[in-house]
Formats: C-alpha cells, structure tokens, sequence
C-alpha cells in the first residue's frame, strides 16, 4: 500500500510539471458585465502570465448560480477547469433549495482565496438619517415608511435584510428585485429608501453622493469607507460578507491546487492588482492556502445556517 501511494505521488508530481499543457477555464455564474464577471476576467488575464497558458472565463449563468456550479461540479478533475465561485452557490443554494444537482461540499475541493465583498446600508440622500441608530429610530417612529431594496428574499442581501430586521427590531418593508442595478436605482431615485447590497456595486454611488452609507457588514471596518461604522459595532456578531473564491473539482490532483494557489497569490499580492481589487470595493488578503480556504468554508456553512434559522427560511 505504501508502495502503491508513493507511485500515485509521484505520478501526480509529475502530471503537475506538465501540467498546463493547454489553456485554462473559469466557469463563472453570472453573466457578462456583473461584478464577478469582471473580477474573474481581470484575474484570469493576469494568472495566465504566471502559468504560461491563456485562462480564459466561461459564463454560464441562470438558475440562482445553478447552472454554472453544476457545469463546475461535472468537469474533469483535470486541473484545468475551475468553478468562480461565490457565496451564493456554496454557501446560501444549500440552504435555500430543497434540493441541488451538485453538493458543495463534496462536489468541490478549494484552490485559492479571492476576496471578501462586505455588503452595505445605505439610504436616499433624502432620508433624514446619518446613522444606523437614527435609521432605527425613524422606522420605529414611523413603522411601514421605510422599503429596502434588495435582491430577493432568498438572496445574500435579501436574507441579511431580513437579518437586520430581526436583529434591529425593525420592520423595514422588503423589496425584492431581479438584479443590484435596479435596487440601487429605485433607491436613488426615491422608490425605496433604504438598499442593501455589496460594497463593490454600491462604491460608485457612494462616491459620487447619490446615496449615504449608514454601516458594513464585514468584522473591521472597510478600507475607503473608514468612516462607515460596521453593523458588529451596533450589533456584536453582525458579521457576514460576501466573497469570491477559486474551487476545482474534487479529485484535481494536489500539486496543481498548490501551483495555482502560489500562482494566485502572486498575482492578488500585486500592488496595481489589489488596487484595482479596492477601487472594486474588494477586500483583498491575498489566495491564502488551500487549507485556510476550506476552514473558511466550514465555518462559513455553520454561520449561515444559523442565519437562515433565525430568520425562518424555508427551503424550496
């Protein structure tokens, strides 16, 4: 048996020096134009100059991030393709669908850390509150006034919509949409006053003064909003954050998750990177390990079971 491993490693040592030998796949959810859509392909672009061979981005969006994990899932386990993913396809499908043509869990083995999308509350300039504190005074004295836009109750910001609900105490009335561009707008333009979605879609707004940041949802505060309180701040253990992150299918031979997170790595370590990643609104800590992506996942998993029982969420 010993024998029989140390062959296996050593043939798995050597596919990885070939390897890659042909180009390189993303499979990504979403369609062309979306925040991850750009990410992927910005980091694509620069990890083919680290392997040598085009890395090239498939969309296969639809189905709540079904269709592209799926077409993940069921691709060779040969280094050569990998699943874009994100939380809602990894963490929150599982949750929220009776049932899934691919197991997360199983289906999938982690590659490299990409970076963390913390979400955002913000209001209408109109809105007369500056602070998360003076949002829930307004909606308490005022109950049903306040609607918050968001992108579906079964969605990463519907449910921390929800969460925050429950949390604050306060019944701001939901609004559901079929994309960020349209929260947002309606929000601006006063049809909703209260919106909560990434930081990476809101940041333009932002900057620009069409809308006011009341709170983060991430642990710290977020670079380039040093002045946003985070929601942990008001609400100790308010701490969830959307992400992005490379997995391949599971049984990709070890040595090449290990080149590909080196690779990776060096490429979100970049200084002209991680500042396109922060313009972005991204935060960005580097690929990290394998291992520390999938401690990561773990604890991910049990953070929003918990929320979905918290708010009542019941799988379809």
């Amino acid at each position: 048996m010993r024998f029989l491993l140390i062959l296996l490693l050593v043939a798995g040592n050597a596919f990885a020096q070939e390897w890659p030998a042909r180009p390189v796949k993303f499979i990504i959810s979403q369609p062309p134009g979306t925040s991850p859509d750009i990410v992927a392909r910005f980091l694509a672009d620069r990890l083919s100059r680290g392997l040598g061979q085009s890395v090239v981005v498939e969309n296969r969006p639809g189905g709540q991030n079904v269709i592209g994990a799926q077409a993940a899932a069921k691709s060779p386990a040969d280094g050569y393709t990998y699943f874009f993913a994100t939380t809602a396809a990894i963490i929150t499908n599982p949750l929220t669908f009776k049932a899934l043509p691919y197991d997360p869990e199983r289906d999938f083995v982690p590659a490299a850390m990409i970076a963390k999308s913390p979400m955002v509350v913000a209001v209408n300039a109109s809105v007369p509150a500056k602070t998360l504190a003076e949002l829930v005074a307004l909606d308490k004295a005022q109950p049903g006034k306040l609607a918050a836009a968001n992108e579906g109750a079964k969605t990463f910001s519907g449910m921390m919509s929800l969460m925050l609900n429950k949390t604050a105490g306060v019944g701001l009335l939901q609004v559901p949409y079929t994309g960020v561009s349209p929260a947002i707008q309606d929000t601006i333009a006063g049809r909703t006053q209260v919106v909560l979605v990434s930081s990476a879609a809101m940041l333009p707004f932002l900057k620009r003064g069409d809308l006011r940041a009341l709170a983060v949802s991430a642990g710290k505060r977020v670079r380039g909003l040093e002045d946003v309180p985070t929601l942990a701040e008001t609400y100790p253990g308010f701490e969830y954050v959307g992400w992005f992150a490379l997995l391949a299918p599971a049984g990709t031979p070890a040595p090449i998750l290990q080149r590909v997170n080196r690779e990776m790595d060096k490429v979100l370590t970049d200084p002209e990177i991680a500042k396109r990643l922060f313009d972005l609104g991204l935060v960005n800590e580097g690929a990290g390990t394998p291992e520390s992506l999938n401690e990561f996942l773990k604890a991910e998993r049990e953070r929003w079971a918990k929320l979905v029982k918290e708010i009542g969420l019941q799988p379809e």
